[in-house]
């Protein structure tokens, strides 16, 4: 635990030079879980929150670890990336989610690789392609290895869509639930 809190706050400091003072979104949860969720980074929400995946995404992977039988309380969340990637809308001028881009995702990964190595879940759960590929360090695609378990530098790695990917595609909600049954079994027979 003290690793990790040492391990957070050398990560703040140097992000707060890097990246201008932007909000850190921390994880949060169990360090003592069976199961790590991994997601790309937060949004919006969760930088005035500052919790991890407590907006519309958030409510879905809520929903969807409720039907499996899982409990946020009980499980470790983090992100890739700890800072919203935004731009400024062309539009409205406000700030609107992006992708992370290559300077975030090599400043951050190294941080989540490490930040597992404390909590040491049995089960890492990625969360998109983001995630999957931070953790694989692999070119991975998740409509390809969505729902299976592999076995990526001693890890067991199981991917999922990113709990936004619902809302922008409906038709996903089926194939979320699937995956969610197979998390489900392959925890309770571990």
């Amino acid at each position: 635990m003290d690793s990790l809190k040492r391990l957070f706050q050398e990560m703040s400091e140097k992000a707060a030079f890097v990246f201008s003072n932007r909000r850190i979104v921390p994880s949060e949860g169990s360090m003592n879980s069976r199961v790590a969720l991994i997601g790309e980074a937060p949004g919006g929400e969760e930088e005035k929150a500052g919790r991890p995946f407590v907006g519309k995404a958030g409510a879905n992977l809520t929903a969807f670890l409720q039907s499996a039988g899982l409990s946020r309380d009980n499980l470790y969340i983090t992100n890739v990336v700890k800072i919203r990637p935004s731009r400024l809308s062309d539009k409205t001028g406000a700030p609107v989610n992006r992708p992370p881009n290559k300077a975030e995702l090599s400043f951050f990964t190294p941080y989540l690789l490490k930040e597992l190595e404390a909590v040491a879940p049995e089960y890492v759960v990625t969360l998109g392609n983001c995630a999957l590929r931070a953790v694989t360090g692999q070119p991975l695609n998740i409509g390809q290895t969505r729902g299976t378990l592999i076995s990526v530098a001693g890890r067991n790695v199981f991917p999922l869509y990113h709990p936004a990917a619902i809302i922008y595609n409906r038709e996903l909600t089926d194939v979320y639930e699937k995956d969610m049954k197979t998390l489900k079994t392959l925890l309770s027979n571990a």
